[in-house]
Parts: structure tokens; sequence; C-alpha cells
């Protein structure tokens, strides 16, 4: 017996399915407890969309099955292509996104943030589909509409039909096997109403598609807890407004939409109404559209012809309108071939079409829109309206008024895009459900359940991509789907363009502002000051701006202007008790500002960004300015995005990392992971980018796991930042910058700036050890100290006199910094040779 039914993604015949139908609750139970991935679901369909559009082994075999239901070859070729961008991962995420508003949408997410209130969607549960037998896409998209809501389905497909829906559902969770036990697919016959009542007592929804007699019979074995979302037949219809009564173009393009598939989508014109109340205008109309239609009817192929029956209501219906003509001035213009026909009828009233090319022409005065139409408002669905612009609006407002749910263009009623309501709702709403949780005060500090779960694993088509360096990541081609460009300031490397489209920034800073709520800072409360560096392309103001309106918190978008005393007084005229910016910049600004700073004393929280906040100076800021709070804003790049954030149990460079980055951290000399809490390289992979396909990129900084659960409860892993490849140097030999301000930290105590300057001397480099001024740590003792225990750096400056060494303290304002971001530089090559 040859199986022609899945079972959660897998092939059964019919004696399978009957010894399994008697414990399927027990396992749609324990499929309801699982969770489905979208990003899977993504990955799924855009492979199955390529190799459809490929046209390979699949194609055809998807093909032969249509041909065997006997559909036309042409039929076969638009039902393939119409699936293969519906299955695009860019067309179902943005269903998603237009459905529910969020590309997370079963994650709750807070909702506000004076009240511990969260929201999220959630799916129905198990979702019962019943789809018409002559529609053969509208069973494989009927069934991925439930998937993109997250529910386990139970598809019935009837005997008649071959196994084209079977075949291509099976396809689809072969690439993504975790899929299967959200797919069902049941070829079972309507006639069978004991076994369909058994599986729809199970659902918590059930779909249908067709008639009314469908509709009803559904509803007959649908129990009442379940949500019967009916998708029956509906009626549409073409408006044209007397001003564009004679405009050819027009005329013609309505034409296109009663040939179109010979009137078989509910979005099909059965109708046309001219704005009029004059039989002689509506005359004098119908003969011009007779010859519009005359010209277009060739040149739209045909589609399947009318059966006995079809052609008999055609028949019965065209000589009835000539009996009416006797009575009220009705009349039939029909093509010589009997290929078209208009039924022109004075009487306003809506009335079905027999279909297959044809129509009816009726008046209609804008003022007589909504009584004719409004009693018949349950079945309309669109309304294809011709008219000049000055009129859309009142026209559209009076279409909607009366029941319409959709209004289109002339020559595109029939069609539309994905991701548009249906019938006049989003029909993903209607496969979910809203759910809403008011949660204890420990979730201060929380704003979505991502950050209490497991963060996913990497996709393995990610994962099988090498490593990318920074040449890779320049070398990456710009996708069309770029719209926001901008520069890495960075503090060390070749300046770097990274490209987002509006989703992906979007996205990427409501991570963003999760994180700096994460780490303190209220939205309800604080008054922040951005103070980050602004202009040349660099991201970081215009992205904490971003950021914090995510947040509604208020915010004055200062920058970090050189004019520290206006600052410091906005910062004491508008009572700003929280800033954002730059290590360096802030440093400065406490340094040269700091009497009015101390007298004001409202400062209360610093979040800061691009560089380490040195342990000194964070202590000086608590002990005289009052300052409570002194964290991390975000560890990230232009590059990547927004990658960790601090939570109050985080210290130092300990961050949590963000639930849109996948975080690899490999050894320093191969491409593997490292052990425990070895330091490494850290290697990152955005998991919500779509602009630039950026997978497994080595930030250019070094890091280590920190191991365990927070004691904040989050399940975000912690990692640990240990400086940078970049501030490793050559001079001839290779020193480290972070060697350097270990052995000063750890011997004299010193924690302030520190930056090295490369230099070409007499035939070798110089290396000038920059300290600040505010130190006690005299120049000749800072030295000593670094020679006496950097042992490669006393071989190359002592032993071999291969290298020059000096040390000098500066003031803060003579540290370079990078322009656009206002890191503080820690190596400086200012030799014309560089070393190779």
């Amino acid at each position: 017996m040859a199986p022609t039914h899945l079972w959660r993604g897998d092939w059964i015949d019919d004696r399978e399915l009957t010894d399994r139908l008697p414990n399927l609750a027990a396992i749609l139970a324990e499929d309801c407890q699982h969770s489905l991935d979208l990003s899977a679901l993504y990955r799924a369909g855009a492979a199955l969309a390529a190799e459809l559009a490929r046209r390979g082994p699949l194609y055809h075999t998807l093909a032969d099955e249509l041909a065997q239901t006997g559909d036309a070859p042409d039929d076969a070729v638009a039902t393939l292509a119409t699936l293969a961008e519906f299955l695009r991962a860019e067309t179902l995420e943005y269903q998603v996104l237009r459905a529910f508003g969020d590309p997370a949408p079963f994650t709750p997410r807070r909702i506000d943030y004076a009240d511990h209130r969260f929201e999220a969607w959630a799916p129905l549960g198990v979702l019962g589909h019943v789809t018409p037998a002559n529609a053969r896409g509208v069973a494989t998209m009927s069934l991925l509409e439930g998937l993109l809501a997250g529910n386990v389905n139970l598809l019935k497909t009837s005997r008649r039909d071959g196994l084209f829906t079977q075949k291509l559902l099976r396809a689809l969770v072969e690439r993504e096997p975790t899929l299967k036990p959200f797919v069902y697919v049941l070829r079972l016959s309507s006639r069978q109403p004991e076994v369909l009542s058994a599986l729809f007592a199970l659902c918590d929804g059930v779909a249908v598609w067709g008639g009314e007699d469908a509709v009803a019979a559904v509803r007959a074995m649908t129990p009442p807890a379940a949500r019967l979302i009916e998708w029956g037949h509906r009626i549409s219809f073409a408006y044209v407004a007397r001003e564009s009564s004679a405009d050819p173009a027009a005329l013609r393009a309505l034409a296109h939409d009663v040939c179109f598939i010979e009137q078989q989508a509910c979005s099909s014109p059965q109708c046309l109404y001219l704005e009029t109340d004059d039989p002689a205008a509506l005359h004098a109309f119908a003969g011009r559209f007779a010859a519009a239609l005359a010209e277009v009817a060739p040149t739209v192929p045909r589609g399947q012809p009318p059966g006995p029956h079809e052609q008999a209501e055609i028949t019965t219906t065209r000589e009835l309108c000539r009996l009416d003509g006797a009575i009220d001035g009705s009349r039939v213009i029909e093509a010589p071939d009997r290929s078209w026909r208009l039924l022109v009828e004075p009487k306003p009233g809506l009335r079905a079409s027999p279909l297959f090319r044809t129509l009816w022409i009726k008046p209609l005065p804008m003022t007589a829109i909504v009584p004719t139409l409004r009693p018949l408002r349950a079945w309309l669905q669109t309304a294809g309206l011709a008219c000049p612009l000055e009129r859309l609006a009142e026209l559209s407002r009076a279409l909607l008024a009366a029941g319409v749910t959709r209004v289109a263009r002339p020559g595109e009623q029939v069609g539309g895009y994905f991701g548009e309501p249906h019938d006049g709702v989003y029909s993903l709403q209607r496969y979910a459900r809203r759910v809403s949780l008011e949660l204890p005060a420990s979730v201060q500090g929380i704003t979505s359940f991502a950050e209490l779960e497991t963060p996913p694993s990497l996709p393995p088509d990610a994962a099988a991509a090498p490593v990318m360096d920074k040449a890779g990541f320049l070398a990456l081609p710009i996708d069309a789907a770029a719209q926001l460009y901008f520069k890495s300031g960075g503090s060390s490397g070749d300046p770097k363009v990274s490209v987002f489209s509006h989703a992906d920034y979007a996205r990427q800073m409501r991570a963003a502002g999760d994180g700096l709520y994460a780490a303190g800072l209220d939205p309800i409360r604080d008054r922040c000051m951005n103070l980050f560096f602004a202009g040349h392309l660099y991201g970081g103001f215009i992205s904490f701006w971003s950021a914090l309106e995510q947040l509604r918190a208020v915010q004055l978008p200062m920058t970090a202007i050189d004019d520290l005393a206006e600052v410091a007084a906005i910062i004491e005229r508008f009572q700003v008790d929280t800033l954002l910016g730059m290590p360096f910049y802030l440093v400065k600004l406490f340094h040269e500002q700091g009497e009015r700073l101390q007298r004001y004393g409202g400062v209360r929280k610093i979040f800061y960004g691009g560089e380490h906040f040195p342990p000194v100076e964070r202590a000086r800021l608590h002990r005289e300015f009052g300052v409570a709070i002194i964290r991390s804003a975000a560890y990230g790049s232009n590059d990547a995005g927004p990658m960790g954030y601090q939570c109050p149990h985080c210290a130092g460079g300990v961050h949590h990392l963000l639930s849109t980055q996948h975080l690899e951290i490999l050894a320093l000399d191969a491409d593997r992971p490292v052990a425990a809490d070895e330091v490494g390289r850290l290697v990152v992979t955005p998991l919500a980018r779509t602009a630039q396909a950026i997978r497994r990129y080595e930030t250019g900084d070094l890091g280590r796991w920190v191991a365990g659960i927070c004691p904040c409860g989050r399940r975000a892993p912690r990692f640990e930042l240990l400086g940078r490849h970049g501030d490793i140097f050559r001079a001839p030999y290779f020193f480290s910058y972070a060697t350097f301000a270990a052995i000063l930290a750890e011997q004299a105590g010193y924690d302030g700036a520190i930056q090295i300057v490369l230099t070409q001397g007499e035939g070798r480099s110089r290396i000038t050890l920059r300290l600040s001024d505010r130190t006690a740590l005299e120049a000749s003792q800072a030295r000593a100290l670094v020679l006496a225990h950097y042992h490669d750096l006393r071989e190359f400056v002592v032993e071999r006199g291969l290298t020059e060494f000096s040390v000098e303290r500066l003031p803060l304002a003579r540290f370079i910094a990078t322009p656009t971001s206002g890191k503080l530089q820690h190596v400086v090559d200012l030799r014309q040779e560089r070393p190779s």
C-alpha cells in the first residue's frame, strides 16, 4: 500500500493512519509543548524556493503531479512560480512582520516600563485546514501560514487530489527536520464525517476554504470551543467615476481584469458600476467598454472553458437579461464568437455573474454606494476603482464604508501582494491569540523573555562557513536591501563600511535599548544626555539616539562637542542626571568642568561605550561627584551591530550576549573553540541581518567565557572583553599594549590613560609611552618599571639596541583620539614605512 499521508512530516499509508489515529490526542498534546523556530522555517522556505526557481528534479515532480490532476501546463507553471515566491525567506518574514509587528512575536516583551506587564502572540495550538480541491496552491499556503503562526497543523486533502501538497510539504520539512512535528497532511474523504469530526475535536481552530455548503459542513463538525476561520466565497466589482468613463487606458485595464483567469478569483470583477443615474450615459459607456473588451480579450490567454452546467447558466442569464430589456431597457452586448458578453441593466443592485468573461454593467451614483451595497457587506471583497486623484479619497471612503475590504487599481484587481490583509483581516492573527503576563518586581530590568531563555544555536549554513576576517568583511557584496550606511570609527585597523536595512537597524536598536534598560537606565525617570560622537558616517551618536528612542526616554542630543562649558551648562539647566558617551570624552568633561558639575551634583548614572573606563576615574566619579552607576552602554561595533550588554552583576569588561547575535570564542592560533576560560578571538554571527551576509566575523577583540548562571537570572551567556588584536604592534618585535597597561597597573597602581606612539628613529623604531600628567608616577619611574617587567621589550631596547623606548606625561587634551568616534587610540603608528 503506497503512502499517501504525512504524519509529523513523514510518509505513512492508510493502514498506518488507522493504527495511529487513536493516539493522536496524546501526540498533539506533546507536540504543542514545543515552540516552532521561525528562523528554521525561513531557511527551509528559502532552500525550497531556490530549488523551485532552478527547475530541478523536485520542480518536475511537482509539475507532473499537477498534470495528473488536470492542470494545464501554463497553470502548473503559474502555481509553482507563486509558491516559489511565497516560500522565499523575505516573503515569509515580511508576512510575520505585517501581521504581528514583531520579528519574534511569540516571545513575551515588556509593553511599558511603569509596571511589569508583558504581552506576546501565541499559537492557537492545533490548527485544522480544509481547502478546495480546485485551487492547488491554497492548501500549501494555508498550512504555511499556520506554521508562521506557530501552530501544529492538520491539513485535510481530498482523495480526488494527487500528492502535490504532500510532496511539496515533505520537501519543506526534509530541509529542516525540526519542522516535522508541526506538519500533518491527511488524505481523507468528505464522506468520512466520523473521522473528520474526531480530528476537528482535537483542533483549537479550523480554517476552511470554500463555498457556503463547504463552510456549513465543516461548521457542523467543529466543536464550539474551536475557532472556526471561514475563507468563503466573496464577490468583487469595479467602479468607474464619471471623469474616467472615457479614459481608454482605464477601460482597457478593467477589460483585462474581466478576462484574466476567466473571473475565477474572488477578486475578479463580476459587475462594473458607472457613476451615473442616466440610462443614456450608461448605454453609451457600455458601448465604449465593449470596444475596449473586444480589443483586449484576444490578448489574454483563455483558461478552462465553461463546462455544460456553467454554459447553461451563462445562456440562461444572458437570455433573461434580453427578456428584461423589453421592460426596463436592459440589453446584452456579446462578442460575435460569444467569447465575452456585457449585461447592461439600469437597476443598481449587485448581482453575481455566471463568470467566464461575463460582466454586469450598472449605474450607481456615489451617494448611493453605501445604501446599495452595505446590505451585502458580509460578501464584499475587492473594488477596482477608476477615478481621478482628486476624488480618490472620497470614493475609496464610500466603498470601504459599504463593506469593501480591498480597493485596487484597474488592471490589478486580481492579485495583491504577500502579507496583505485577506477579507479584511490578517490571516496570521486569526491563527493566533494575544496573551498577557503581569509579573512580579523581580523582572525589573528584563525587557524580553529571550533574556531568560537558552540562546539558539548557530544555523547549520553559518556554522559551516569559514571565519571572516576584516578583508572578507570589506569584500562582502552590498545587498539591494542596504538602506543605512555607517563607517566604523574604530580605534585600530582600517575604517570599515557597514550597511543595514531599516528593518535590520530597527531590530538592532531595539536590542540595544533592551541592553540599556538591563544596565540600569530607567526610561521613566532618567533624563539622558547623548554625548557620543556624530558625523563622518559614524554610528555612535545616532545608534544611541535610536536606542533611547526605543525606550521612549527623555533625551538631550548634545553630541561630543568641543565646548565642554556649554555641555556642563546644559546638564545643569535641564537637570540631566544620566550621561552616555565615550570614556575618554566623559573623563575630560569631568576634569575640565569638575567644579561646576560637582556644584550641580545631579549626575547619577554614566553609560559608556567604545572603550574601557579606567577604574581610577570610575572611583573618582563615585567619590567626588556622587555618580552611583557607571556601566557599559553596550558592547558592539558598526560592523556587527550591538553584541553585548551589562546587568548590575557584570563588572569591568563582562557582558551578556544579546539574543540577536551568536558568539564563538576561538583559540588565538586556530579556528577551534577555546577551552573553559581560555582567552580567544571573538567571532560573531548576527542573527538579524539581511543587507550584509555576515557569518562568523572576527571582530578583532579578545575575550573569554564567564562560566555559570549570572545572579541576575538571565540565561544569556556571559563573556569578558580582554583587549583587541590591534593592540599588538611590531617594532620590530611584536609587543602588546595590554602588557604595558598591566605592568603599570600591577606595579604602580596606574590606571589612567595610556597611549603608545610609534615613530621612526635613527634606523630603528621608537616607542613613546604616553601617560596622563595627573598621575604622581614620574616618567623615569614608569620607564624603569616597564623595562624591568617586560622582558621582551628589555631585550630589544637594552640588550640588543634595536628599539628606542621613552615615556612622557601629557594633558589628556593632547592624547590622540579617533576624530569620528572620540575613542582614545591605544596605538598610534606615525612611521612612514611600517614594518611588514
